[in-house]
């Protein structure tokens, strides 16, 4: 993403917000590059919790779900030692639907922690959420399930 594109986010998302009631959004900071001195960059860009469009993984839940059991790795070791449960981990689907800002929320296990994050990462473009027809960066809560 280049520096004019998420200027351009940060500036729609500003006016999206300030210009309708009742929104909820939250800012984010968005490393744009280092500068000359080796020094990193950020801008501060909103993402929306609540939005009338939602964003869509390609196909919906179910292959959400599809993607996310054909892509998970269960590690060895917790297999092993019988640990499981439900990673739920936050992301950001942004603007062009690429996906960013992973983190866990509540976790189980560093290990399965650690590969709830990587299954995530591997994500294609969803359809973005937007707010009165314009894409916003949008918050998804998901859970990756580990069962023996």
């Amino acid at each position: 993403m280049t520096k004019f594109t998420q200027y351009l986010i940060l500036t729609v998302s500003l006016g999206l917000a300030s210009a309708t009631p009742g929104v909820q959004a939250q800012t984010c900071r968005v490393n744009i590059g280092s500068n000359r001195q080796g020094c990193s960059n950020y801008i501060e860009v909103y993402e929306y919790d609540y939005v009338t469009e939602k964003p869509m993984f390609p196909g919906g839940d179910t292959q959400l779900m599809r993607f996310i059991n054909r892509e998970r790795e269960y590690p060895r070791e917790a297999y092993e030692r019988g640990i499981q449960g439900r990673v739920t981990c936050s992301f950001v689907v942004n603007a062009d639907g690429t996906v960013s800002h992973i983190s866990v929320l509540r976790g189980v296990d560093p290990s399965l922690n650690k590969e709830a994050i990587r299954v995530l990462s591997q994500m294609p473009e969803w359809t973005p959420g937007k707010l009165n027809g314009q894409a916003v960066p949008t918050r998804v809560v998901w859970s990756v399930p580990f069962r023996r």
